[in-house]
């Protein structure tokens, strides 16, 4: 009776429409029903206005949201916007774009008439506010009294978070309809924009998953996970996309560059029962100090208020930090906006199940025990609850209604520090160094060079190229150099994209991701950092996009060398040429006036109808050859990439990679590996990093429960992609292992990458090597590191021309070698702080002199074991060449092979 009066009493105070408007007296009872406590509800969505015009969410999908085992595909999703914008003139509906799997990607914007009348003046305005340099202070307040602010609401980037999409569709009715004082003062006051499923390929696919493997389950200790893919490639590493290799990804960036929301609030599920995110140490010190104000205003804001309804479990501060800049909302703080973000309890579905809150071992938890009181967390969680998929939308939507209100109350307040912060960006590139980076022209392979600008020029950040040449007091550089100077608006994610990681707080405070992304370090490419003022006056024009274009001689020669600068384009070359006469160049040599570098394709003349295109497109260049240079024959492997189901991740990455660069490869799994005969289909199976161990690896999802099926059926059609199981419980197991064991023994070559290489190890297709960790408390999230090549000449360095190289940590698994086979290590990492080029490696002199890429001969075949990751994300670009290579050169790994010591011949004993 308490909670129903203070209900009714802040119902009042806030304006609602508990008593004022007709309400649904069905929602009511239903919503109350499916709520498994009063306290997981608050007098702000426990009814639902009535309209005459506009249809309710059940109306059209047959259902009130947040109906147990119901959830919705994401054409009904988008079909219940439709029907709405078809009845309401407070809703307008943006296309932006198709996913990968060709669904339409689309924004909501919902306000007043009179606001949506105005977008285009808003957006205009948004624009102006973004960019100081063409709106004066003394002009500011008059824009920023013209305008609303965007606040952009995103869902379904994770497919297995299923509440937030339903969520947005009660949101949108209620916003649309609600007459009461705060839902007009959000309209009023505010644009609320929505992206409703952020993965919509995903989202379809996991629906799926749902009701055919999930719906009856209610044990959160035994529940099975979810599907193996998502969208097309990258499951949840989709908000870890720093260089928006996702189309959707790209998608939403090209709206907000467009449109200019100062704030974007993500929508996730994870921990109970609501996390508000504020920003918390550590935190990256080149974004605005207004950022972090921001932040816990309001958080704080909605934990009291939430509170304050009853609301038990509703916390901030200590779970996610705000360091790393490449998830995917971070867009909006990287552009002086501000990322929002909820983490809000959720089951994987709409099945009300018994979950299990308190840690059962507390090992690594962020935020500590969520079930105990802190600071941050005055009214923690249960230990124990039966949760709903209402509770999740009660607390998401009460949370967003809280914030909106907020918003709503400070419009001008969220403009003005929007415009202040893009104000203090320019000002701050003027008056500290670094004033500017520049990328010197005439490097060696520019396609890596067009890499990075194009992904700062997909940013909005602008970038010249300098009309001659320059001369500032830490070097000269030539003309056509490339300057991105850092008095521009979006000068601090340029800063923050392209500097050294040495600034990282405290190496005590772990990071929620990476703790470096340098991109020059991670691309290959030369960047400098300039601390001469005099930088910002280099005159330049302003690029757009590069795309270089490679160049040819003339038709007639017998032998054509494309030259090998280091581009992954060399690759896609070879694999466009598969029909070709090719061989790869062993030393380099003289042609044409140029030097040919050793891993350069020497192609047939006959094929050049089709190399003078693809060379020309791939930024290559290629020149006429006389005489017989040292060369390989190079016949391009039959490649099998093994993924288990339960781990695709990080494989998909490699996918990507490799779909990007044309390389030819079949998706392998435990079915095809345990079936044998590997030999007789494959010359290179590679074994990327997945999962969190070697079990994982090898083992996967455990045989328990029921079986898994993912096969696409006239029911499942959104199932069965990118590989088909009867049951993906069971990983390759014992059987698998034996069967690679039989490949590499009958020739075929093993490539493993990141932690899975500690396979070949563990399970005993290598000898006398084995695995350690690091001592202490050894942590490297992540960091750049040093890498000595000790086999210069080996393939896998083709189109590297250094002794020491970056790339990025991608293991806690260390090798120990012993020293007669010290042959085998072909780049070893050295070690030690000075080892570590950007971010932090804590307890680096634990890893000096560590293998860092393994080759050893085995039977008649070989296991190549990369302790790196050479394809980590869309991000070490300059790593990818090195897998590239190993493919294209498969059969020559062992040309720089040193036989181990034979011992000495024990001296016969006289009988005397």
């Amino acid at each position: 009776m308490v909670k129903m009066a203070v209900g009714v009493a802040i119902a009042a105070l806030l304006g609602t429409t508990a008593m004022a408007q007709p309400t649904d007296a069905d929602f009511a009872k239903s919503v109350k029903a499916w709520t498994t406590k009063p306290e997981f509800s608050s007098p702000l969505v426990d009814h639902l206005p009535v309209s005459d015009t506009v249809p309710s969410p059940k109306q059209i999908l047959g259902n009130h949201i947040g109906a147990p085992k119901v959830l919705h595909y994401y054409d009904q999703i988008v079909g219940y916007y439709r029907a709405l914008a078809e009845k309401s003139p407070r809703i307008k509906i943006i296309e932006i774009g198709k996913t990968e799997e060709g669904r339409e990607n689309i924004v909501v914007m919902i306000s007043s008439e009179e606001n949506l009348a105005k977008l285009d003046t808003y957006k205009a305005n948004l624009a102006l506010l973004a960019d100081p340099r063409k709106l004066p202070a003394a002009d500011a307040p008059a824009v920023i009294a013209g305008t609303k602010p965007i606040y952009h609401l995103s869902a379904g980037l994770h497919s297995a978070e299923t509440g937030p999409p339903e969520m947005l569709m009660e949101l949108t009715y209620r916003l649309l309809t609600d007459e009461g004082e705060m839902i007009r003062g959000i309209r009023d006051n505010v644009v609320v924009a929505l992206s409703p499923v952020l993965e919509a390929d995903g989202r379809d696919r996991y629906v799926d998953w749902y009701y055919r493997n999930l719906i009856d389950e209610t044990d959160d200790r035994n529940k099975p996970g979810g599907p193996p893919y998502w969208g097309k490639y990258i499951y949840h590493d989709n908000n870890r996309d720093i260089n928006f290799s996702d189309v959707s990804a790209r998608h939403l960036m090209n709206y907000y560059l467009e449109w200019h929301p100062p704030v974007m609030h993500e929508l996730h599920e994870s921990v109970p029962f609501l996390y508000t995110y504020s920003g918390q140490a550590p935190q990256n010190p080149d974004l605005d100090p207004i950022l972090f104000g921001e932040l816990p205003w309001f958080a704080n804001y909605e934990m009291a208020q939430l509170t304050k309804y009853g609301m038990p479990g509703v916390w901030t501060h200590g779970f996610v930090d705000a360091w790393t800049p490449g998830y995917l909302a971070f867009m909006s703080s990287n552009h002086n906006g501000m990322l929002r973000m909820y983490e809000t309890f959720g089951n994987g579905g709409a099945t009300t199940m018994l979950r299990h809150v308190a840690p059962e071992v507390q090992t690594s938890v962020r935020g500590g025990d969520w079930t105990k009181r802190d600071w941050y967390r005055p009214s923690p969680p249960y230990k124990e609850v039966v949760w709903s998929m209402r509770n999740n939308t009660n607390y998401m939507q009460t949370g967003v209604l809280t914030a909106l209100d907020l918003a709503a109350k400070h419009p001008n307040v969220i403009l003005e520090n929007f415009y202040k912060k893009s104000a203090n960006a320019v000002e701050n590139g003027k008056t500290k160094a670094p004033y500017a980076y520049i990328i010197p022209a005439g490097q060696k392979d520019e396609t890596r060079v067009a890499f990075v600008t194009n992904l700062l020029r997909m940013q909005g950040i602008e970038v010249g190229r300098a009309d001659r040449s320059v001369k500032l007091k830490g070097g000269s550089y030539p003309a056509g150099s490339l300057v991105v100077k850092l008095d521009q608006p979006y000068g601090r994610l340029a800063k923050i994209l392209l500097r050294k990681q040495d600034n990282y707080p405290d190496e005590k405070l772990g990071t929620y991701d990476d703790a470096a992304w340098t991109m020059g370090m991670m691309a290959h490419v030369d960047i400098k950092e300039v601390d001469d003022k005099a930088a910002l006056d280099i005159p330049t024009t302003p690029v757009e996009r590069i795309t270089p274009r490679g160049s040819i001689s003339g038709r007639g020669a017998g032998t054509y060398a494309v030259l090998d600068n280091g581009s992954v384009g060399l690759a896609t070359l070879r694999y466009r040429l598969k029909d070709a006469k090719v061989r790869v160049a062993e030393a380099d040599f003289k042609a044409g006036g140029k030097t040919v570098p050793a891993g350069s394709l020497l192609v047939d003349g006959s094929a050049y109808d089709t190399l003078k295109p693809a060379v020309e497109s791939l930024g290559l260049q290629a020149v006429s050859v006389s005489g017989n240079p040292a060369a390989h024959e190079t016949a391009l492997p039959r490649t099998a990439l093994f993924s288990t189901w339960g781990s695709s991740e990080k494989v998909g990455w490699v996918r990507y990679a490799f779909d990007q660069h044309e390389i030819a490869y079949d998706l392998v799994f435990k079915e095809q590996v345990r079936a044998g005969n590997l030999r007789d289909k494959y010359d290179v199976i590679i074994l990327p990093t997945q999962g969190r161990s070697t079990k994982d690896i090898v083992f996967d999802i455990p045989m328990k429960g029921k079986p898994l099926p993912y096969t696409k059926t006239g029911r499942y059609r959104f199932l069965g992609d990118y590989g088909s199981s009867e049951d993906v419980r069971g990983g390759m197991g014992l059987e698998g292992m034996v069967e690679l064991r039989k490949f590499v023994d009958a020739g075929g070559t093993l490539i493993t990458t990141g932690d899975a290489s500690a396979v070949p190890v563990e399970f005993g297709l290598v000898n006398d090597i084995v695995t350690t960790r690091a001592p202490g408390d050894f942590y490297a999230p992540g960091p750049i590191v040093k890498a000595k090549v000790l086999q210069p000449k080996n393939p896998v360095f083709y189109g590297y021309d250094a002794a020491e190289m970056p790339v990025r940590w991608a293991s806690n698994t260390l090798y120990g070698v012993p020293d007669r086979l010290k042959g085998r290590v072909m780049m070893e990492f050295p070690g030690g702080k000075e080892g570590v080029l950007s971010g932090f490696m804590r307890g680096a002199d634990g890893v000096k002199d560590r293998a860092a890429i393994l080759n050893i001969p085995q039977g008649e075949g070989r296991i190549l074991m990369f302790a790196t990751n050479p394809v980590w994300r869309w991000q070490n670009f300059g790593e990818f060449r090195m897998l590239y290579n190993a493919l294209i050169n498969w059969k020559q790994l062992g040309i720089t092979d040193v036989a181990p010591p034979v011992p000495a011949p024990i001296a016969a004993v006289s009988a005397e």
